[in-house]
C-alpha cells in the first residue's frame, strides 16, 4: 500500500488545519536541504525514522506522507513545538545510547529503542514522562495521520475514515462484518 502527500493531506484536512481542495499539493513539497534549518531537518528525519518503525511492513511512500503530515501539523504552534521538542530528544537520546542519529539507527535498533524508552506502553500525555511525552507527540501522532488516511484506513476496513465522506457508511459496514455470524450488537 502506498502512502501519498494526498493522504497526508486529507489526514490535515481532517484536523482542520488545511481546506480540502482549497490547498494546493506543491504548498506542502517537503523542503529542500538548503532551505531547512538543520534542526528542523533532522526533526523531519527522526519522525519519518520512526514512521518506518510504527507503520506496517506494507506501507511505501512513507517518508513523503510523514514529511507532508509533519509540516502540517506543525503548524498549530504549540503542538508543533511540543513534536519538534520531543522529536529531537528522542534523537539526543539515539546518539547518547547508539552513538548515531536515531534516522541513522537500523529499523531494528530504532523499533528496540523506543521499547527500551516504554513508547510502546506509556500511556499518551502530552506534557508527562519522556516516555508519555514519546508516545503522545511521535508514536501516536504517526499512527494517527496513518489510520486516519484513506491508505490507512483501507487495512483495517475503513475506506473513507469518520469524518470524510461515506465515513461512517464505511465504519458501520467494516464493525458490521466483523459482527458476522452473530445477528447482535453490543449495542
Amino acid at each position: 500500500m502506498r502512502l501519498t502527500r494526498r493522504d497526508a493531506i486529507a489526514v490535515l484536512a481532517g484536523l482542520g488545519i488545511v481546506g480540502g481542495g482549497a490547498v494546493a499539493i506543491d504548498r506542502f513539497d517537503p523542503p529542500t536541504a538548503d532551505g531547512i534549518e538543520p534542526s528542523a531537518a533532522e526533526v523531519l528525519a527522526t519522525m519519518v525514522a520512526a514512521g518506518e518503525v510504527v507503520y506496517p511492513s506494507e506501507a511505501e511512500g512513507i517518508d513523503t506522507f510523514v514529511e507532508t503530515y509533519v509540516l502540517g501539523r506543525t503548524r498549530d504552534e504549540n503542538r508543533g513545538e511540543q513534536m519538534r521538542a520531543t522529536a529531537a530528544e528522542l534523537d539526543d537520546v539515539a546518539r547518547e545510547w547508539y552513538e548515531s542519529p536515531f534516522s541513522e539507527l537500523p529499523a531494528a535498533k530504532r523499533d528496540a529503542l523506543l521499547r527500551e524508552l516504554g513508547a510502546d506502553t506509556a500511556d499518551p500525555i502530552a506534557d508527562g514522562t519522556f516516555s508519555e511525552r514519546v508516545r503522545f507527540h511521535v508514536v501516536n501522532e504517526l499512527l494517527y495521520a496513518f489510520y486516519a488516511s484513506p491508505t490507512g484506513g483501507r487495512l483495517v476496513g475503513i475506506e473513507n475514515p469518520i469524518g470524510y465522506p461515506g465515513g461512517t457508511e464505511s465504519y458501520q459496514r467494516a464493525t458490521m462484518d466483523g459482527d458476522e455470524g452473530t445477528g447482535e450488537s453490543d449495542g
